[in-house]
């Protein structure tokens, strides 16, 4: 059979991609089957070939090997195993990328434990919330987070809090090793928690080691990843995207993947991916955008091969700019954590145009639509609900999207994020990218605001290169109405300093919603009866 990762054609694609196709990468079958062994394990030759190199926003850079992982990870999986942890149970973790992150995550899926990431930067309400709902055994942190986690144990003293330091890795040291792990195919190995607001709860979705297997679909036509590609991701290993695009599925590959530890830094970024020469990155479209902002791209040099994006649309100003300082298209790819990647670009095929904003097509073996409200298919650039065909009917994305006649999808929005004013439908995306190419504005998040007169309004919130003024409302105003249509241009504007954002890096538009349905009930008088 066929390697696919000597394949990098769209039309190669189409004709040799299957499941059979992606088994046939790893040492597991459909009975058995881990992600720690097919990740680290099988990758530990003893050459001290490097597994990720960790750029840290204090400028130090970190490479850990796969054979550093390897033994780590194995003497965690017997350190969990002494201390009485049975499959199934969940250890959820809070940490930056670091030695102590990688052996922890992997050492649990050795045993068959499920891991559980958590976002670093999660209050105590936002993590009581998933330690409630995922119930872990353990919940292991840093020093920096040590209290906060102790003080959300509950009466029985779950979960134990453990502090993965030098100190506690050095414990550690006398455990074998090596582990041999039993897991099936079908086992739970990932609790993996969507970036919500911290005052609700997301769901959790439940994954099995074998889904590694279905995300080499992702790996090898969203991000485009190959032996001997020098990958990076910033995403936070907390998030689907930094979990599973960012680490699993490179590691899987065998492919040296990066990483992005501390507070997030753009010239940092920029920084490593010269300094590590790095030929492949996929990033939040928030990564690319505030590289731009920087105004800082020509002081590095690029190494770039293969781009992708993930998490909203690249406004057209940014593509531009990635274009001539990257020499490389971005290519989105979009999914999300509950059905996982499933229109690509395909980075690195030869025979596939992307076209700039485009979601590009379906992965192979995927079957998508763009619907009216009846379940009719729509025509071609008539917005509609995008459909994907799963168990046998049409399942729902929740995003709004079109189709161009060639067969390229285009993202359009969240079904909420849809604004009807006075009868005209209009997308907060469009308006947004179109805004973003104004000079005067770097971020931009709009939405429809309550209007008596005529049930909603544009608002666009702007953070701008300059100071605020009615003349630059009037001048965004002018220039969106000019672009678009008459009656697309924001009717109300107003100036911030900074956009809400869930901890993946999207704008968080429904914190914006709220903010404006609670001021308006302030400002409504209460009626008397």
């Amino acid at each position: 059979m066929i390697r696919l990762t000597d394949l990098s054609s769209y039309a190669d694609a189409q004709q040799h991609a299957s499941m059979d196709a992606l088994w046939a990468l790893f040492d597991g079958d459909r009975t058995k089957l881990n992600i720690a062994h097919e990740c680290i394990t099988r990758h530990a030759d003893g050459s001290g070939r490097a597994a990720v190199r960790i750029a840290h926003s204090d400028g130090t850079d970190e490479i850990l090997s796969f054979d550093q992982i390897h033994a780590g990870a194995a003497r965690f999986a017997h350190w969990l195993d002494s201390e009485g942890i049975k499959p199934g149970e969940r250890i959820a973790f809070m940490l930056e990328p670091s030695l102590a992150f990688y052996v922890c995550l992997f050492g649990a899926m050795q045993t068959g434990a499920i891991s559980v990431p958590m976002f670093t930067l999660f209050g105590p309400d936002a993590l009581r919330l998933r330690v409630g709902d995922c119930t872990p055994a353990m919940l292991v942190t840093n020093a920096e987070k040590a209290d906060m986690a102790r003080s959300i144990v509950n009466e029985d003293g779950k979960p134990a809090v453990i502090v993965a330091d030098d100190t506690f890795l050095a414990s550690i040291a006398h455990f074998p090793a090596t582990y041999t792990p039993r897991t099936r195919a079908d086992d739970l190995a990932v609790f993996q928690y969507t970036s919500g607001t911290t005052r609700e709860l997301p769901e959790a979705v439940k994954h099995t080691h074998k889904a590694l297997v279905t995300l080499m679909f992702a790996a090898l036509y969203g991000t485009g990843i190959r032996p001997g590609d020098e990958f990076f991701c910033p995403s936070s290993p907390a998030w689907g995207h930094g979990l599973w695009h960012g680490t699993l599925a490179p590691l899987g590959l065998g492919v040296t993947t990066g990483t992005f530890a501390g507070r997030f830094d753009p010239v940092r970024l920029m920084q490593a991916l010269d300094d590590f020469g790095i030929t492949n990155m996929s990033a939040a479209a928030t990564h690319y955008r505030m590289m731009k902002n920087t105004g800082k791209g020509d002081d590095y040099t690029f190494h770039f091969q293969k781009l992708s994006y993930t998490g909203e649309p690249i406004d057209p100003a940014t593509l531009d700019w990635i274009d001539s300082h990257f020499k490389t298209p971005a290519c989105s790819m979009y999914g999300t954590t509950e059905i996982g990647v499933v229109l690509v670009n395909y980075p690195g095929a030869q025979d596939f145009h992307v076209k700039p904003g485009s979601l590009g097509k379906a992965i192979p073996g995927q079957r998508l639509e763009v619907q009216r409200p009846d379940g009719s298919m729509s025509a071609p650039r008539e917005i509609g609900e995008l459909m994907l065909w799963r168990r046998g009917q049409w399942e729902t994305t929740k995003d709004r999207a079109k189709i161009d006649a060639d067969g390229y999808f285009y993202h359009c929005g969240r079904a909420d994020d849809v604004i009807i004013s006075a009868g005209w439908t209009m997308s907060a995306v469009e308006i947004e990218n179109t805004m973003l190419k104004h000079d005067n504005v770097l971020e931009c998040a709009v939405i429809g605001a309550p209007d008596e007169k005529r049930g909603q309004v544009v608002k666009a919130f702007v953070i701008a290169n300059v100071a605020g003024s009615d003349a630059l409302t009037r001048e965004l105003q002018d220039f969106t109405r000019k672009k678009l249509a008459q009656h697309e241009f924001p009717r109300i504007v107003e100036f911030v300093s900074e956009l809400p954002k869930t901890p993946a890096g999207k704008v968080n538009r429904k914190v914006l919603r709220d903010r404006e349905a609670a001021r308006l009930a302030d400002e409504t008088p209460e009626q008397t009866l």
